[in-house]
């Protein structure tokens, strides 16, 4: 009798099973199926055997990815479900991030709209405290004036792993972030057309995607001033191309300078509210940070908590990869990011002694104040031997990456100096 995938365990059951059973379902889940684990469904695995595979049916969780393109090559995966993943700091070398490389931050499953890219009966539904409320179509939203930006966009918890001790969530290394280009109408000019009451104080922000534990969809909201900025757009298209699934069909926010939970994906309602959004997701410690220092490990009063906005200074090496080796006295190519929430960027140094001596190197200006600068130098080490390079960005208010990461209790704006492992055998 053949063993269940809970007896011999997923991998060894692919093997195992009929070649056409196992051919079927990889080619419904694709590289999906290298990523996920039974343990990951809460029925359990018996379950899984029973009610899905033994059926031939594959968890629609791992469809909907596949189909969606995910993952995309060489990304880390953190989650399935909902899907994660970022890409090592090496791979963001381009000035402009491409689509492929661009990292996916989910809070629940991906629409089936977005995954089809229908446009059939959608709408963005702009209500609340505005004078004439607003149904939208894409043609709508195409005759607005439209803008192209660069623009950095970073998950809240990007460098969630280097926090110590550590914290719960998605233990994001330095790759949850990219700078892509955005395209589509100021989020100003829609606003305008619907007329603001004077009792607009903040917007509510929803999208279509559903949790998959039953919960409230993810909402987010941002101050009427920040709405307004001629900066924050709808995204329609993504370097170019209409937007992918993952990263928001058919519309998105985009909310320069700020954490990527501002910039709501899947869009088709905007709420102005009299007040600050208050929705489940964005309530207690959820990407919020404390108002003051606090020691590793403490935890302050929820009263205490601040909604999260602009990121920190922080910079990115993309050249080297860690762990290469070089020869001495030969030059070496050292290239990266910077980039500063609200601020710019004055300047970025790097060091090999582990931060006594620093040097300079070249700042290469971005095309906007919102996208990431780019920094380069040569570096040569004369001696063999075990080397860090160490980048350290500063703003033009003078503030500096720092060396140990500050802690808060769930992970946010981590921005600790970046350090790459290289070693001199010769």
């Amino acid at each position: 009798m053949q063993k269940t995938a809970h007896e011999l365990g997923f991998t060894d059951w692919l093997e195992a099973v009929p070649d056409t059973t196992r051919r079927d379902f990889l080619a419904k889940v694709g590289k999906s199926a290298l990523f996920v684990s039974l343990g990951m469904f809460g029925a359990g695995c018996e379950a899984v055997d029973r009610g899905l595979l033994d059926r031939g049916l594959t968890p629609i969780v791992l469809v909907e990815a596949q189909a969606a393109g995910l993952p995309k090559s060489d990304m880390l995966v953190h989650s399935e479900s909902p899907f994660n993943g970022e890409f090592a700091p090496h791979l963001l070398n381009d000035d402009v991030t491409p689509t492929a490389r661009h990292f996916v931050r989910n809070n629940g499953g991906i629409p089936e709209r977005a995954v089809r890219q229908d446009l059939d009966g959608w709408q963005l539904v702009i209500e609340g405290e505005v004078h004439k409320e607003l149904a939208l179509s894409m043609d709508d939203l195409a005759r607005f004036p439209q803008v192209t930006m660069e623009v950095v966009l970073e998950c809240a918890g990007n460098g969630r792993s280097l926090f110590e001790p550590k914290v719960s969530g998605t233990p994001w290394q330095r790759g949850a972030v990219a700078c892509s280009e955005w395209m589509g109408a100021r989020l100003r000019d829609v606003l305008q057309a619907a007329g603001l009451k004077p009792t607009a104080v903040y917007t509510g922000n929803y999208g279509g995607d559903i949790p998959d534990d039953g919960s409230e969809p993810f909402s987010r909201g941002i101050p009427i001033e920040k709405a307004m900025d001629e900066h924050t757009l709808i995204a329609l298209k993504m370097n170019g191309e209409v937007l992918p699934a993952a990263h928001g069909f058919p519309a998105r926010l985009i909310v320069p300078g700020w954490i990527g939970s501002a910039m709501q994906k899947w869009l088709n309602r905007i709420s102005v509210r009299d007040k600050v959004h208050d929705s489940e997701k964005m309530s207690g410690y959820s990407y919020r940070i404390p108002a003051y220092p606090i020691a590793p490990g403490d935890k302050p009063p929820v009263e205490d908590m601040r909604i999260a906005t602009a990121w920190q200074v922080k910079s990115l090496i993309t050249r080297p990869e860690p762990h290469l080796k070089f020869s001495a006295g030969i030059p070496i190519q050292i290239r990266g990011h910077a980039w500063a929430g609200e601020n710019q960027i004055d300047k970025v140094v790097v060091s090999t002694d582990f931060g006594l001596q620093w040097q300079a190197t070249q700042l290469i200006q971005p095309s906007n104040r919102y996208a990431w600068y780019h920094w380069e130098t040569e570096l040569t080490f004369a001696n063999r031997g075990y080397y860090e390079i160490w980048a350290r960005a500063y703003d033009d208010t003078g503030a500096a990456q720092p060396f140990t990461q500050p802690w808060n209790p769930k992970g946010y704006l981590g921005n600790v100096i970046h350090r790459v492992p290289v070693s001199i055998p010769v």
